[in-house]
């Protein structure tokens, strides 16, 4: 039986993650050239720089460097990771970034998937400029996998965005240019984000969390109700997701209350930027 033009294509897009763990391996080596033969022909991969408005505080920045740490205990097999929430703006994406941007300065290669095809904010937000191509174009057959693969001026991280928005991304994150994506790329890097929808509005997170070792929930403080949540979690667990656990964003630190306490507690003798957590003295070491 003679292979079609679709599946033909289909070992091409695939195929050239392959190719991405060769050009890894040579970038470890110091090495400018490319493999003497490459698995699919080299195609130019796109490159951003990522911005940010506000740069994080202190408290933040170790509160994620608590959370990769948190997942390290997990066990080495939980290297995808996907993360969802109930509803839109709980802040999952931003998560999901500096998620991967801590694992990355760890020193760990690490890619971010922005599977949320429906309404991604990750472009617009950290201010790439043009991209060209995402997960629809790979997903639906029109891009190699390289070709929607960004590097980014964050060492070790990668990205690939989700591109426009299809008229069935449920069906596209449960066909198998998907699957075997993951699982490609379990090989190439040491751990892969996954930002998903939420799970409170349509189903994708659902769909993706098979593919994935674990799911994180992203609960905003004082925003979601028990209830709601619990939910939520069911329909993780009916379709045989394993949760890794919930990170509670958006926490108002600066007034009275349990969060407020226990972050001025642990972090409020901790030195930064020439200033004391929780005195009022300016001055530094």
């Amino acid at each position: 039986m003679r292979p079609t033009k679709q599946d033909a294509m289909s070992d091409f897009q695939l195929e050239a993650i392959d190719y991405l763990d060769d050009e890894f391996a040579e970038e470890s080596k110091a090495e400018t050239a490319a493999p003497a033969t490459p698995k699919t022909p080299p195609a130019k991969r796109q490159s951003v720089v990522l911005k940010e408005d506000v740069e994080l505080d202190f408290r933040t920045k170790e509160a994620y460097k608590t959370l990769r740490a948190n997942l390290e205990f997990v066990g080495d097999d939980v290297k995808v990771i996907a993360v969802t929430s109930c509803t839109p703006n709980e802040g999952k994406s931003s998560v999901s970034m500096n998620l991967a941007k801590a694992i990355a300065e760890s020193g760990k290669k690490v890619i971010l998937i922005d599977a949320d095809l429906r309404k991604s904010v990750l472009v617009g937000r950290y201010k790439t400029g043009a991209v060209r191509c995402g997960l629809t174009h790979f997903l639906s057959g029109q891009k190699s996998f390289q070709e929607i693969c960004c590097s980014t001026n964050v060492r070790n991280l990668y990205i690939a965005f989700a591109g426009p928005v299809p008229p069935n991304p449920s069906e596209l994150l449960g066909g198998k240019y998907f699957s075997v994506a993951i699982q490609k790329l379990r090989d190439v890097f040491d751990y892969v984000i996954v930002d998903t929808p939420p799970l409170g509005s349509v189903i994708d997170s659902a769909i993706v969390s098979k593919q994935c070792d674990g799911s994180i929930m992203v609960v905003a403080c004082n925003e979601i109700s028990y209830r709601f949540a619990q939910r939520v979690k069911a329909q993780l667990e009916k379709a045989e997701g394993r949760i890794l656990g919930c990170v509670l964003n958006k926490v108002p630190i600066n007034k009275k209350g349990y969060y407020s306490k226990y972050y001025d507690k642990y972090y409020g003798d901790y030195y930064y930027g020439g200033n004391y957590y929780g005195t009022k003295s300016s001055k530094g070491y």
